[in-house]
């Protein structure tokens, strides 16, 4: 599950030992890309072989003409171009940052500038049918260091090649990730604890294999790399800690447990939380 711009050094690490190639860019995680419509907004997901350039995808939905067009991360817009009634028509880019890149086109209005920095879910234009098109619809790519690739929703693969609905959970009620789904199948919240308005601390247990898994949600500069922390202790055992600067989350945090007390807690920012030893039957 991808949650974080990567700082780079992992990266330059690996570029020291020689795994990137010369010349080679290094690759970083995705942002969570979303849905570009508001939330709750169902559209069709439309991939076909011959898609030009390949891997784009097709937003289909009825009555999508003046619909509004959101980014699908925070970045910053890199270009407002008019191609008139060819290519692309109206079309917008946006810069997400580790040569991770949107593109969203044929729109019929758009509503930002060059070099402005837009928020995860802020309004960039409205879909429509400019450009070489037979009908309406949002032509949608993600590009890293300049290749279109396959596009990932809320984490989801988009399926090739056919036609498949999405949900949009776009700005919904801010961090678009569960406790549940960062630890795994199996895993219950047993306990949380609130960092004021910056987010929660989760701590969750997996019955089946007597795992407790630690997550930190954030709830505040979702889609920015902040600094934010996650770590679980099995008391007479060495701690565990993710810590970092992360976009939506930190964690998950894994250790068996049983029986035996855990102490547990996290960070955003300078909001944290430690808890005492815990949970021990």
């Amino acid at each position: 599950m991808l949650r974080r711009l990567a700082t780079g050094a992992a990266a330059l690490a690996l570029a020291a030992l020689g795994v990137v190639g010369l010349g080679q860019a290094p690759a970083f995680a995705a942002p969570n890309f979303q849905v570009p419509f508001k939330c709750g907004v169902t559209v069709t997901a439309a991939t076909f072989s011959g898609h030009n350039p390949a891997n784009s995808v097709d937003f289909q939905k009825s009555g999508i003409t003046g619909m509004p067009v959101l980014a699908s991360a925070a970045g910053t817009v890199t270009r407002v171009a008019n191609e008139g009634d060819t290519s692309y028509g109206r079309w917008i880019e946006l810069d997400h940052g580790s040569g991770w890149r949107t593109r969203y086109a044929h729109l019929s209005t758009q509503s930002v500038s060059v070099g402005q920095k837009v928020s995860l879910g802020a309004k960039i234009g409205t879909a429509g049918a400019t450009g070489g098109v037979t009908g309406p619809h949002l032509h949608y790519e993600q590009r890293q260091n300049g290749t279109v690739v396959k596009a990932k929703l809320n984490g989801v693969a988009v399926p090739y090649f056919g036609k498949t609905s999405f949900t949009s959970k776009n700005n919904c009620s801010g961090n678009p990730y569960t406790p549940t789904e960062v630890c795994g199948s199996g895993y219950s919240v047993i306990n949380s604890k609130a960092l004021s308005s910056a987010g929660t601390v989760y701590l969750l247990y997996n019955a089946s294999n007597k795992n407790n898994c630690v997550v930190t949600l954030k709830s505040t500069s979702l889609g920015k790399a902040t600094p934010t922390s996650a770590f679980l202790e099995v008391k007479g055992k060495q701690r565990a800690t993710d810590s970092g600067d992360f976009t939506y989350y930190a964690g998950p945090v894994r250790k068996e447990a049983g029986a035996t007390c855990v102490k547990w807690g996290g960070s955003v920012g300078s909001n944290s939380y430690e808890s005492p030893f815990e949970h021990c039957s």
